[in-house]
């Protein structure tokens, strides 16, 4: 029971959509806190981190999922059977749609699939600020013609636009049982993890094409010292040496610019000050290695 003596409600929500549409932003803008890698480029997200909401007296557990995309290499294999385990696995299901794309090919063959799903689903409709509406109207109707959806929300995860209102549905639907976090906690993904994941946005927003998306980030120490700050080190991998070059910049100076955003970001999720020391090492075919998969929490595919 809550505290006004209502039963409590505590359910999980995945989100599920193609690479890019706003399941990180959208997280962010429910939890009212970063806990997830947002970042402009597809397939920042490579596990299941949950952002915790509470509404009232309803706990709300986001399964933030890879995006969903046509899987080509071991890891994206990974990633998109991670993404379909999450919506499996989940109380609800909201499916993101980018309103500018509409059923586009990637769209049109989730929706076919989620059809298998048996899990209750809601329709949300992001980027509404960048569409007419009678277009967001036609795209709804199209959408709720291809699927059984409870119910359809337009909003924007960037401005906050609708999100109140997904989230006080949310709460509504999730099933009625104990909470299964602490009410001040958001996530349940380690904080050396989520520094890890901050880093690793960085590299992205520095580095924009000129690096593939076979380079991760782990926090190798996070020391608490004496004076209330935290000391971090982490070390980048690459798979190739010239990756290794770009990652550091002439001089170090890219490197540099990497950190300092880095341990901006993270000195403010934690509220104290932090001194991080970034590494950069060649781990050649580190893709092909299961125990990076489990590091990331994905299972290793097979083949």
């Amino acid at each position: 029971m809550s505290e006004t003596g209502a039963a409590t409600r505590c359910g999980f929500v995945a989100l599920i959509g193609a690479p890019n549409v706003g399941k990180s932003t959208l997280v962010n803008a429910l939890v009212g806190s970063k806990v997830t890698i947002v970042s402009r480029k597809v397939q920042t997200t490579r596990a299941l981190i949950r952002g915790i909401v509470i509404e009232n007296n309803a706990q709300i557990v986001l399964v933030d999922t890879p995006g969903i995309f046509a899987p080509k290499r071991r890891l994206d294999r990974a990633m998109v059977s991670t993404a379909w385990s999450g919506a499996h696995d989940a109380d609800l299901v909201c499916v993101l749609l980018d309103a500018r794309a509409g059923v586009d090919k990637e769209a049109d063959a989730i929706l076919t699939k989620l059809a298998s799903v048996a899990h209750p689903k809601i329709l949300v409709l992001n980027k509404i600020d960048l569409v007419p509406r009678d277009k967001l109207l036609a795209l709804a109707s199209v959408a709720n013609q291809r699927l059984a959806f409870e119910d359809t929300f337009m909003i924007s995860a960037l401005s906050g636009d609708g999100v109140d209102d997904l989230r006080r549905a949310l709460a509504a639907r999730v099933p009625e049982g104990p909470f299964h976090y602490p009410e001040d906690q958001m996530s349940d993904a380690p904080l050396r993890h989520l520094a890890a994941e901050i880093t690793r946005e960085k590299i992205y927003r520095h580095l924009h094409q000129e690096l593939p998306y076979q380079s991760t980030v782990e926090t190798d120490t996070w020391t608490e010292r004496s004076d209330k700050s935290v000391r971090i080190e982490q070390t980048i991998f690459v798979e190739r040496d010239s990756q290794r070059k770009i990652v550091l910049g002439k001089g170090g100076a890219t490197i540099k610019a990497i950190g300092a955003d880095s341990r901006k970001e993270i000195a403010e999720i934690l509220g104290q000050p932090v001194h991080l020391f970034l590494f950069v090492k060649v781990r050649e075919n580190w893709g092909d290695d299961p125990n990076r998969y489990r590091e990331m929490g994905l299972e290793f595919p097979k083949s």
